[in-house]
């Protein structure tokens, strides 16, 4: 097997030392779905307790996966166990009744296997899209994954999720609500076919907090927004985008039952900051990006405007391809700018990369230096912050830049 090298804009150190969970437990196993010689299936079980939210995929053409797992939170969960199972390597998307099946048969093998109600069974697939699933290597190693369930699996769960990527992403935190302390461990796919709504990705967040399903499934919403959907690769949105955050209600502490408990607002916090970690991860290991990008939308009409803006221009290929030739062109910005359809004052509007003045009052700043710009684009690193001139909406997005290496990684994908 080909070693890919690892993004050099991967975290420093590999993959974090995750908290334990009370009441979860993960498994993974080589079941040759489509990879040879690497983890390529996980389960993570969960306690009875456990309540589960989730975000997924608005595309038109759904996996049956991510069909079966919203179907499962819209109908309510069943007393008892949790499970999640995941594959890697094939998508188990656009394969028609072959694809339903293959997801009612591992959630029915993984029920049987631990012992819980097939309704409480959330199921996953990433890779190529449009081939029928081998299910069969993934049921016939449910019995390993029951009997090899341990607290302290969770970079080999990581692995097992990865497709393209160049390394396994984790992240954790921890917050005291009210004198009790709360863990939060989590880790997430995805490197290409990334673009909101959500990108190509699995994300997989555990919790102990005790906190009611209603209340967990708000903020997990709201959090999304300015995490997992404020982050573009490449434009393109995944048929199998799916974020599951399981809390087992472990931690001794009063469940948060209303957005009205301050312990809410500071969970959230905590829980947003591990989203980002984990989204900003994800952007760092787009498929060939050598750059990594903040771009900050101000002045906007509204949010929404901001936002709208911001990921026209982390969306360009233009832009992109700039960012990856190390050209400070700020002339496309302002192209990327007018393309989007929201209100900018032409005559206010004004351009930085990172502390540099680039454009202001609708034109080159009589400070600005092109070799500065040149100098400040070597970075890994990077910045551009845009003010709009019209009201006080406000956005910030996330992406790389596109270089030769994306090319070779997609025309090859499926050989």
């Amino acid at each position: 097997m080909t070693t890919t090298p690892v993004s050099p804009l991967a975290p420093k150190g590999g993959f974090p030392k995750l908290p334990v969970i009370d009441g979860l437990r993960f498994a993974a196993v080589e079941a040759g779905v489509k990879y040879k010689g690497r983890l390529d299936v996980m389960l993570a079980a969960l306690d009875p307790d456990t309540v589960i939210a989730g975000t997924f995929t608005r595309s038109k053409t759904r996996a049956a996966p991510v069909l079966w797992c919203q179907e499962n939170l819209a109908n309510g969960l069943a007393g008892g166990g949790k499970a999640i199972i995941v594959n890697s390597g094939n998508a188990n998307a656009f394969t028609g009744r072959n694809g339903q099946e293959g997801v009612e048969r591992t959630a029915q093998g993984v029920a049987d296997t631990l012992g819980i109600p097939v309704r409480n069974v959330f199921v996953a697939s990433t890779g190529v899209i449009g081939e029928p699933l081998p299910t069969e290597r993934i049921t016939a190693k449910l019995g390993e994954l029951g009997e090899t369930l341990s607290p302290d699996n969770a970079e080999k769960a990581a692995r097992a999720i990865m497709t393209t990527d160049t390394y396994p992403k984790g992240s954790a935190a921890s917050v005291t609500l009210d004198g009790t302390p709360v863990k939060i461990a989590g880790f997430a796919k995805g490197s290409g076919m990334i673009a909101p709504d959500m990108a190509t990705m699995l994300v997989f967040i555990f919790t102990d907090a005790c906190i009611t399903q209603p209340v967990l499934q708000q903020i997990v919403s709201a959090n999304t927004e300015s995490t997992f959907n404020s982050i573009t690769v490449d434009s393109d949105t995944s048929t199998s985008d799916s974020l599951i955050v399981g809390a087992t209600n472990r931690a001794a502490m009063p469940a948060i039952t209303s957005m009205d408990d301050p312990r809410a607002a500071v969970f959230a916090d905590a829980l947003h900051g591990v989203m980002l970690d984990l989204a900003q991860q994800v952007v760092r290991d787009g498929e060939g990006a050598s750059k990594f990008v903040a771009i900050t939308v101000r002045g906007a009409e509204n949010d929404r405007a901001a936002k709208t803006v911001g990921l026209a221009i982390a969306n360009s290929p233009l832009v992109k391809t700039a960012f990856a030739g190390e050209d400070p062109n700020w002339g496309r910005i302002v192209a990327a700018i007018g393309k989007a359809g929201e209100q900018a004052d032409r005559d206010r509007l004004s351009i930085r990369f990172g502390d540099i003045l680039v454009a202001e009052n609708g034109w080159v700043s009589p400070d600005y230096r092109e070799e500065d710009g040149a100098a400040y684009m070597k970075a890994q690193d990077l910045s551009v912050t845009v003010d709009l001139g019209v009201d006080t909406g406000q956005a910030t997005v996330w992406t790389c830049d596109l270089t030769h290496r994306y090319i070779t990684i997609n025309a090859d994908y499926r050989s």
